[in-house]
């Protein structure tokens, strides 16, 4: 079922004691360098560093106490993992995390962190869904989808809620496309809440099956992505797809120059650490493969989870 903007709103509602309110901040540094008035919707300061504590946090507490005595399940990369292993910790329930071998070392460190019960896997698709079929069978947990999950992405659309009560005069808003529960929530939110509001997904120009699905108006799942941007290496799901395609109104793709030049203009100048996924957003911008010079744009700095033994650029 897709999410209403009423959802949305009892997500925010239900997420307010928990998570934080992320601060709007700009910088005429980046403005300056875009052509465009830039209102970074800091999702990196948000509890685990990313916006996926927002959904994870709504879909965990939507649950009833039968659904929830056996904890909750996930099979993430990352920042979903961290999210629901803290939101499960902050209602008293186990949380099984899949993993693959190959997540990076901060995002394992953090996970176990917070409480989550790690179980690895080969860094398949296929591996880390018999993986978690067999956790759910041998646990009961109750499975909470990165993103495809109606409650999943009404929690990640209270970020543009926030960021349109705070900067309701915007002309558009930038988010990261992955598996796509940020940019649906998003969507959702904002074309609900102002219309005419112009909705962008970025997308690495490696990691391209969002921009391609939508041309191809079908899904095509993503095929050996290689990208610096690790949060974005998922495939839409039906879900999302059907959101996206009804309320999105383009998916621009950016250079995988473009991510980390823009990465570390961020860093430099705004003095804000984001991850590659997050600098994809502001990529759209920076690259300016779409014309939005002079407008007043929100785009989401979707986290800032970042192995600082492995930044993109030199010693």
């Amino acid at each position: 079922m897709i999410p209403t903007l009423q959802n949305i709103y009892e997500a925010a509602e239900r997420i307010q004691p928990h998570a934080h309110r992320t601060p709007v901040m700009t910088n005429e540094s980046l403005n300056e360098r875009v052509g465009a008035r830039v209102y970074l919707k800091c999702e990196n300061f948000q509890k685990v560093g990313a916006f996926k504590f927002r959904g994870a946090c709504n879909a965990v507490f939507s649950l009833s106490d039968e659904e929830a005595k056996y904890g909750v399940c996930t099979h993430s990369s990352g920042n979903h993992a961290q999210a629901l292993a803290l939101a499960a910790r902050m209602r008293g329930i186990a949380a099984h995390i899949v993993m693959p071998e190959n997540a990076p070392q901060v995002k394992k460190d953090a996970v176990a962190g917070y409480g989550g019960k790690i179980t690895f896997c080969e860094p398949t698709l296929q591996a880390r869904e018999a993986t978690l079929r067999r956790v759910v069978e041998s646990t009961g947990a109750a499975f909470i989808h990165p993103f495809d999950n109606e409650r999943v992405i009404a929690g990640q659309g209270t970020a543009s809620l926030e960021l349109l009560a705070d900067m309701p005069d915007l002309d558009a808003i930038i988010a990261p496309v992955g598996g796509g529960g940020l940019l649906s929530g998003t969507s959702i939110a904002a074309t609900e809440t102002k219309k005419g509001i112009r909705v962008l997904g970025g997308e690495p120009e490696m990691a391209d099956d969002a921009f391609r699905s939508l041309q191809a108006r079908k899904i095509l799942p993503s095929e050996h992505p290689k990208t610096i941007a690790d949060g974005l290496l998922t495939s839409l799901s039906e879900l999302t797809f059907s959101i996206i395609q009804s309320r999105v109104e383009q998916i621009v793709t950016v250079s995988e120059q473009g991510i980390v030049d823009s990465m570390k203009f961020i860093w430099e100048r705004a003095k804000i650490v984001i991850e590659p996924s997050a600098a994809v957003a502001v990529a759209v911008l920076w690259e300016k493969k779409v014309d939005l010079s002079g407008l007043k744009v929100g785009v989401i700095l979707s986290g800032g989870n970042v192995d600082l033994g492995k930044l993109p650029w030199g010693k």
